[in-house]
């Protein structure tokens, strides 16, 4: 397929914990693009748009026509249906890698209200402390291969405002006419993945923490690129 492979990063941390991977695909000939989503929080709320401008941006820097495959990580899946939406070239795919899921129909909301509680607690002037230290040393040290890697991640998480987990992002009708697909890393999303199995989504899964993609940029490249391999190239 010759599909671009756009990689979008959850904006509670940085375009880094996808370089690895985009890497990888691009020595493996394919085009892949991480669109930075850092300034996000830089606009007022809601965010969601925000966010679709920024990956149509780098989208746009692609040639003309050329079809897309979204991999999308973490809670940047929740923005799938609006960035979709807001393309103007062909979607050959969306994959969803240990990620959130958008609703069904009408809107999603970023965080329950249970998360909502945990993050007001967190939370100095409606700003939040960058994620990694929202969580005990035991659960996040695992999710990094070595210190270098996690502080190379840490160095560029941004603060985001407690509003961004406060909006609510639209679910425009048809998003997911092309094909989806998830790829489950561990435990805490397998509910989700069971979900999405429910929507007859194709499930692969890969043992690894959250931020496997930094662990095994490797595999996980290669486990993206075969599933999108699967997918027929759209029609314009």
């Amino acid at each position: 397929m010759d599909a671009a492979f756009v990689l979008v990063h959850s904006p509670s941390v940085g375009p880094g914990t996808w370089a690895p991977v985009a890497g990888r695909l691009t020595a493996r000939g394919a085009t892949a693009v991480v669109p930075s989503l850092l300034d996000v929080a830089r606009s007022a709320p809601p965010f969601w748009p925000r966010v679709t401008d920024l990956v149509g941006e780098r989208v746009a820097a692609l040639a003309a026509g050329r079809p897309v495959v979204l991999v999308a990580h973490s809670n940047a899946g929740l923005f799938v249906p609006v960035i979709v939406a807001a393309l103007t070239r062909p979607v050959a795919g969306c994959l969803f890698v240990d990620a959130a899921l958008p609703a069904r129909r009408g809107s999603t909301p970023v965080s329950g209200p249970g998360q909502r509680e945990f993050l007001r607690e967190k939370a100095e002037d409606g700003v939040l402390p960058p994620w990694t230290s929202w969580y005990d040393e035991a659960e996040v040290a695992p999710m990094f291969p070595d210190v270098a890697t996690r502080e190379a991640v840490e160095a560029e998480q941004p603060r985001l405002p407690l509003s961004y987990y406060e909006q609510q992002i639209p679910v425009p009708e048809g998003w997911d006419g092309q094909p989806c697909g998830y790829l489950l890393f561990g435990p805490p999303y397998e509910e989700v993945a069971n979900e999405a199995a429910a929507r007859g989504w194709a499930v692969e899964r890969m043992p690894g923490r959250h931020l496997h993609q930094v662990v095994d940029p490797d595999g996980v490249a290669e486990r993206i690129a075969a599933m999108a391999a699967t997918w027929s190239p759209p029609s314009s």
